[in-house]
């Protein structure tokens, strides 16, 4: 009786062992078969092959249509910020970050029919040949900009310096258009503002500054340095660094920028990745000269990227008062690499920590003091910044509405740092060159 009892366990046993170890070979091969280049690649080849031959339009699509769109479709599903660049947008990522292209002085935004000029840059082609806010665009290089889309026209706008584009114009409220012929000229991109949208930098009441960088190019730092001597000269004692809606941009810039107000050496921003050397820190170069005067920064949910690695860096070391909504959260390196043909990938591969080694991927900066706008605020005032666009008959019935919205944050900001200033002068203790204020915070 004990011995088949005995046997019946052991065969019990050997049975719960068969069935899991069976399990564990069937999820092994399944894992094996997962990470099988050869066999995957296979599948992948099979079904290009198949749309090719057998898709309704396949006669109309190439290979490289097809990879393509396998490759965007690839990186897209990594994270939303990996993408796959075709040569044509590699090119005007470039063109956005190196801070000038060829081209005719617009940037224009899609609407219900025809393209409409948001702003005609100062002095730049269309300009000079009477474009303005609010213009129309109904033909472009011969062709109807009817539901054009605005990337479509860009890439016909835009063009190597000398060359020529006709554009069919409209002025809203009229059914007359006009014919011009455009020449493209070098276009730089000014990242760099004023209050009002422009680059003259007046200063303020009481002796406050206004900066406004609209995101991180390769000249953003020297257009920020014009921008602070100039305030300088005519007196500055605190400036305001609005980052709202700034969507980021290049590392080093923003490295850069926090070393105009910060000592040598000091730690701006490290990153860590899979990759030992995606590991680095990055700090202010050891020669440079450095301000220090009272400072704020402005941030909102438009705030990515580089503006969040500036707005945290500031806010950790204390050189500066962080006021508006809580950032966006984009605090992961892309990073570029050109491929065949032109194309390029741009691939995660690290997250930004702050000087304390907090991490802003997922979880944004929050302000010192928080002051929200509603969306109907923040829309009044772009379009209050946007040189020109309230002159344009688009918005005459509504230029009174849109001019009387209060700008919250800035106001709170002025108000802080007039307090601060005012500490600083009764203690005696006004900014100097080497040693940055400790600022009191609410």
């Amino acid at each position: 009786m004990k011995r088949r009892l005995l046997y019946t366990g052991l065969v019990l046993a050997l049975g719960v062992n068969l069935f899991f170890g069976a399990q564990v070979y069937v999820q092994s091969a399944e894992a094996a078969g997962k990470n099988d280049i050869y066999r995957n690649l296979r599948l992948f080849s099979l079904v290009l092959e198949r749309v090719r031959q057998d898709h309704v339009d396949g006669e109309n699509l190439t290979y490289q249509d097809l990879v393509y769109g396998a490759l965007k479709g690839l990186l897209s599903s990594l994270d939303p910020h990996s993408e796959f660049l075709e040569p044509s947008k590699y090119g005007d990522f470039k063109d956005d970050t190196e801070g000038a292209y060829g081209g005719v002085g617009l940037t224009i935004r899609a609407g219900a029919d025809y393209l409409t000029v948001v702003t005609a840059f100062e002095d730049g082609p269309a300009w000079r040949a009477g474009i303005r806010s609010g213009d129309q665009l109904v033909r472009i290089a011969g062709r109807n900009a009817l539901r054009m889309s605005d990337t479509e026209a860009v890439r016909l706008l835009r063009g190597p310096p000398g060359t020529e584009v006709q554009v069919t114009v409209r002025r809203p409220g009229s059914e007359e258009t006009t014919d011009l012929v455009l020449k493209r000229e070098i276009i730089k991109i000014e990242t760099v503002r004023d209050l009002d949208g422009r680059r003259r930098f007046p200063l303020g009441a009481d002796g406050i500054g206004y900066v406004r960088v609209l995101q991180f190019g390769e000249q953003t730092t020297g257009e920020l340095e014009q921008a602070i001597e100039k305030l300088l000269d005519a007196g500055m004692q605190g400036l305001v660094l609005d980052l709202r809606d700034n969507p980021g941009g290049l590392l080093d810039q923003a490295v850069k920028v926090c070393s105009l107000f910060l000592p040598p050496k000091t730690l701006v921003v490290s990153t860590e990745g899979r990759d030992p050397a995606d590991r680095r820190e990055y700090r202010v170069p050891t020669r440079g000269k450095h301000h220090n005067f009272p400072l704020v920064v402005l941030i909102n949910q438009g705030s990515a990227s580089a503006s969040e690695i500036v707005a945290g860096c500031l806010q950790d070391l204390k050189r500066a008062v962080i006021v508006g909504d809580k950032s966006f959260g984009k605090g992961s390196v892309q990073s570029v690499i050109e491929l065949q043909d032109g194309a390029a990938m741009r691939l995660t591969t690290a997250k930004y920590y702050t000087p304390s080694h907090k991490v802003i991927h997922e979880r944004g900066i929050t302000p010192d003091i928080e002051v929200s706008l509603t969306r109907e605020e923040e829309e009044a005032l772009n379009l209050r910044r946007t040189p020109g666009l309230l002159d344009s008959p688009e918005y005459a019935d509504r230029r009174a509405e849109i001019e009387a919205v209060r700008d919250w944050p800035l106001e709170r900001a002025t108000d802080l740092l007039k307090g601060i200033m005012l500490y600083q002068q009764r203690n005696g203790k006004m900014a100097r060159a080497s040693k940055a204020p400790t600022v009191p915070r609410d």
